[in-house]
């Protein structure tokens, strides 16, 4: 086994400890992975978090940008027409930029499941027409969508500085 000096050794956050409620294990992993992917853009280095070091192309500030719209679509009804276009942030975002656009969408979107007191209820999109799965679908899509790419955000992150850890 490999031994790890301090300097090297990874910095992870272990999963949150929460209440006993379906809702509340549900959304607090939603919110450490939120964090999490929030965490690995915040501090990224501006002139890295365009590359791209993949075939695919994604970068730390589309994968960011990408979840903010997945967060609004899900939760707040906006509509996306072209979710392919969603992994690319508009030239001049700046890391600030896009890490305070996903936090607001998330912050608005705490804001929709904390009138959510059954979790088999649709989910309230406010001005949308169309029509919503449960809450506790929603949530456990949120997961594994969030959770999915947190770990593309990890990888990018350290191929970008070689910085690890949640």
């Amino acid at each position: 086994m490999p031994s790890t000096t301090r300097r090297n050794r990874r910095r992870d956050t272990p999963p949150p400890r929460t209440g006993n409620s379906e809702s509340e294990v549900l959304r607090g992993f939603l919110d450490y992975l939120r964090t999490a992917n929030a965490a690995k853009v915040a501090d990224a280095p501006e002139l890295q978090v365009r590359t791209t070091a993949v075939p695919s192309g994604t970068n730390l500030l589309g994968l960011l940008n990408h979840l903010t719209f997945v967060e609004r679509s899900m939760f707040l009804g906006d509509d996306v027409s072209d979710w392919q276009a969603t992994f690319q942030a508009a030239t001049t975002d700046t890391v600030a930029d896009a890490v305070t656009r996903y936090r607001d969408a998330v912050e608005r979107a705490n804001e929709v499941l904390d009138g959510c007191a059954d979790l088999a209820a649709p989910v309230p999109r406010p001005g949308s027409g169309r029509s919503a799965p449960s809450v506790r679908w929603a949530l456990t899509h949120m997961i594994e969508e969030t959770g999915r790419h947190a770990g593309h955000a990890d990888i990018l992150r350290e191929l970008v500085d070689g910085s690890t850890g949640r």
